[in-house]
């Protein structure tokens, strides 16, 4: 197996100024097949991913799980990688996932793109909760045997925690494997809340989760709508 053997698929939604690194990151790593799958930009997110060499750029509607579903089902590689907008992956990404070609799935650690000692810490706790909990976010650009994420149905098309509903029902099947990678993650998720606040709101949305909370209620709660 070779990179070539790799479909990495990128739901995008007006990120005109971020998609060029995520699209390049992906080729330059050795991906064949870049899928940008776009839920409704208004800003000139497809033009930009197609100058960065994506083979695809499909319109999807709305939503994480229905634009990473839309972008799976033109796969046709081995495996497919669902890579955040926001994120970039280190050149020796999908090399990495070569020497593990017998896993069914797995993610990466991060690095967060910046030097603030808290984003340390908030890695580690990003690399436990795979190792421990066996619960990779989508942010770790997830990786899964195509065979398999067809099996399963693909994505749950909720408005949030679809990465979370997935690895649930994919670490019954096999335990995921923590690839060192590292993928690359913007901080401004955290920079434009606080790192404190973003975190207790990441960790509060969490525990509804597992209370049973919708994921609809929980939508309205992290997007603030």
């Amino acid at each position: 197996m070779t990179p070539a053997d790799i479909t990495v698929v990128i739901p995008a939604l007006n990120e005109e100024q971020a998609i060029i690194r995520s699209v390049r990151s992906a080729v330059l790593a050795g991906a064949s097949e870049v899928i940008v799958s776009d839920g409704g930009s208004s800003d000139r997110t497809l033009e930009m991913a197609s100058e960065a060499g994506a083979s695809s750029v499909v319109r999807s509607l709305p939503g994480r799980g229905v634009q990473m579903n839309t972008g799976a089902h033109l796969a046709t590689k081995l495996f497919v990688l669902f890579l955040h907008a926001d994120n970039e992956l280190s050149g020796q990404a999908l090399e990495q996932i070569c020497a593990h070609e017998t896993v069914a799935w797995g993610a990466f650690q991060q690095h967060i793109d910046s030097p603030r000692k808290i984003y340390r810490l908030i890695e580690w706790g990003n690399d436990w909760r795979v190792r421990w909990r066996r619960v990779p976010f989508g942010d770790q650009g997830i990786f899964v045997r195509r065979s398999l994420f067809e099996d399963l149905g693909g994505f749950a098309e909720v408005p949030l925690m679809e990465d979370v509903e997935i690895s649930h029902r994919l670490r019954k099947i096999k335990t995921p494997v923590l690839l060192r990678g590292p993928i690359s993650v913007s901080a401004r998720r955290w920079e434009k809340k606080g790192v404190l606040r973003q975190t207790m709101t990441n960790w509060s949305i969490q525990l509804s989760y597992f209370r049973g909370v919708s994921e609809e209620q929980l939508a309205r709660k992290y997007y603030g709508n």
